[in-house]
């Protein structure tokens, strides 16, 4: 194809009207949003709530209008998604603080949590998860995808929106985490860096099956450990060691680990 015509081919994509947001527009949004929840995300102070409601008011405009932009091929009732979202932000927020507190006290070199929830990269990923799963749940396309995508980009942990992860959740150093869309977590989870959370198969036909691995409540996954599948239950108050591999179920209060060439799977107390 000469130039010509390859110019002439991309001028009629150009036409064509595109559903989905630009990553900039959602992720201007998604920094807005958390610099309105915290303010360790942002360099301004407002010196008097007038101040400060008009810029709540911009972000949600802003944020209205991200979902609009997808309305019309798609038919999304806007204002519901809108308003039903801005009335989670308080249980988000609540839930983000939880993790926060999760993080500092699981981490001997945090000072505070002010320094957390400012400078970690697990909390920022956690933080963006936790606003791209509530719009998941609403069934919002696209934009939850991007709001993990821009946390992927920026930390190096990614995290599908569709995985559900409970509260005071700790995410370590962070960098190479992956976290399937049908991973369920429960609560007090503490992860490493390296560590999958990831399906034995990747084939199409299993879209709408649970692919990813539960992790029960108070399990510690250490750096580089692999957990695949849909039936794979790791039970509460289990150890997992780092580099391991693991693809079948792990009873409760369990340790992992490897010793030399050997995977070796103990109970807690035997």
């Amino acid at each position: 194809m000469d130039e010509k015509k390859f110019r002439a081919l991309l001028f009629q994509e150009q036409m064509t009207h595109c559903t989905i947001p630009s990553p900039e527009l959602a992720s201007d949004v998604l920094n807005g949003l958390l610099k309105l929840l915290f303010h360790q995300f942002s360099d301004k102070t407002y010196h008097n709530q007038r101040s400060f409601d008009n810029a709540y008011r911009n972000v949600k405009q802003r944020f209205f209008d991200l979902v609009e932009a997808i309305h019309d091929d798609l038919g999304i009732d806007c204002e519901r998604i809108v308003n039903q979202f801005y009335e989670s932000l308080p249980k988000i927020r609540l839930m983000l603080l939880d993790d926060a507190d999760a993080i500092s006290e699981g981490d001997p070199a945090a000072k505070n949590t002010m320094e957390v929830i400012r400078t970690y990269p697990g909390f920022f990923a956690i933080a963006a998860h936790r606003i791209a799963h509530q719009l998941y749940l609403l069934k919002l396309p696209y934009v939850p995808r991007i709001f993990a995508e821009h946390a992927h980009n920026l930390t190096g942990i990614d995290i599908h929106p569709g995985a559900n992860i409970g509260q005071r959740f700790c995410i370590d150093h962070g960098t190479g985490i992956v976290i399937g869309e049908t991973t369920h977590i429960g609560d007090d989870v503490k992860i490493y860096q390296g560590v999958t959370l990831g399906a034995l198969s990747v084939e199409k036909s299993m879209a709408q099956t649970k692919r990813h691995p539960t992790i029960e409540n108070n399990v510690v996954i250490y750096a580089g450990a692999t957990i695949l599948g849909g039936k794979t239950i790791v039970g509460h108050h289990s150890i997992i060691g780092g580099n391991v591999w693991i693809t079948k179920s792990i009873e409760p209060n369990s340790t992992v680990y490897y010793s030399g060439l050997a995977q070796k799977h103990t109970k807690n107390g035997d």
